[in-house]
């Protein structure tokens, strides 16, 4: 069904028909059809940070930015959904147009900023969701909070979800928020890192739960920050990381029209910028800390690779515009001829 939805949403400014199709999920799962989209995949348990997944394919941050949506997607077949990027408090993001497709190379161009209705209103809305499933909450700091203040930002949301998230996301790695990717150098890591930490397991003990915290890094690292990366993770004992957010490198889609476009590519030129990252960051922590691989998935065999290169989940959001729901179950497929 997805086949005959696309070729008009792709006549649509990218990101009116993305609030179409989230419009058109949200339809389909109130009227009981959403099994028409797609048929959902059999299940493949997948235990990782202490959560059971019903299979390890999920939705990536940014979808479904407010958590509006969580019922209609996760109806779709998804193992786990993950909402926001969330911040303290509401901001319209970058000027339109900020969202860009490059359908010759299967991509996404975005540089919207962290554009969200707030924390408070992604709580109410993830607090109606009936989806049984792990929940995840990316959290990310406002535009005009400076980065010495930073942390501010990420405590006040990590308390607001930290009740009804399974699993809250520190984003620090989003290109589309100025000063957010040198929140990433060791040093500033290092602090930034601990003091969430402790948060972490002080609302653990408030709440008689404690969440797993997962940290989302870029695929523009060298090799030298990666190591740095790694080396703060193991010491602040955080419970995962995701491999990768957007990239700025524009190398693979070259003479593109929207090529010199600011903001995050996604989709199939990241997979393999992305996937390097992802291996290089299993063969540093050593199995210590689970992996999710995020980043150009846009087939079965892409998940299965991730998950060779040393992931345990994937996730994928461009996927969705080129492929559709199906992309979920043939994920899965391929994933399970790994096991």
């Amino acid at each position: 069904m997805y086949g005959l939805a696309r070729p008009f949403l792709f006549c649509l400014d990218a990101e009116r028909a993305h609030d179409l199709g989230l419009a058109g999920l949200e339809a389909a799962w109130r009227t009981g059809t959403s099994s028409l989209l797609a048929p959902r995949p059999a299940p493949l348990p997948t235990e990782v940070f202490g959560l059971s997944f019903d299979n390890p394919v999920g939705l990536a941050a940014g979808l479904d930015k407010n958590g509006a949506h969580v019922d209609a997607l996760a109806a779709l077949g998804f193992g786990f959904i993950e909402v926001g990027t969330t911040t303290p408090r509401p901001q319209e993001g970058n000027p339109k147009p900020r969202m860009f497709r490059l359908p010759e190379h299967e991509a996404v161009i975005n540089r919207l900023g962290f554009n969200n209705g707030g924390v408070d209103a992604l709580v109410r809305n993830v607090e109606r969701a009936k989806f049984a499933g792990p929940l995840g909450i990316n959290i990310g700091k406002n535009k005009d909070t400076p980065n010495e203040n930073a942390v501010d930002d990420y405590l006040h949301c990590l308390e607001r979800v930290y009740p009804r998230a399974d699993y809250v996301t520190v984003n620090i790695s989003s290109p589309n928020t100025q000063g957010l990717r040198d929140l990433q150098e060791e040093d500033t890591l290092k602090r930034f890192i601990g003091t969430l930490r402790e948060a972490q397991e002080r609302f653990g003990a408030q709440h008689g739960r404690r969440k797993p915290m997962l940290l989302k890094i870029a695929p523009d690292l060298a090799e030298a920050e990666l190591d740095g990366i790694a080396a703060v993770l193991l010491e602040s004992g955080i419970d995962g990381l995701i491999c990768t957010n957007t990239t700025i490198d524009r190398a693979a889609v070259g003479g593109h029209r929207h090529a010199r476009e600011a903001g995050g590519l996604s989709g199939k030129p990241l997979f393999g910028k992305a996937t390097a990252v992802l291996r290089g960051m299993a063969a540093r922590l050593e199995g210590r800390i689970p992996l999710v691989g995020v980043g150009g998935i846009v087939s079965g065999g892409d998940a299965a690779a991730k998950i060779d290169a040393g992931a345990t989940l994937v996730q994928f959001y461009s996927g969705m515009i080129y492929r559709g729901p199906a992309l979920i179950g043939e994920c899965v497929e391929a994933i399970r001829g790994r096991r």
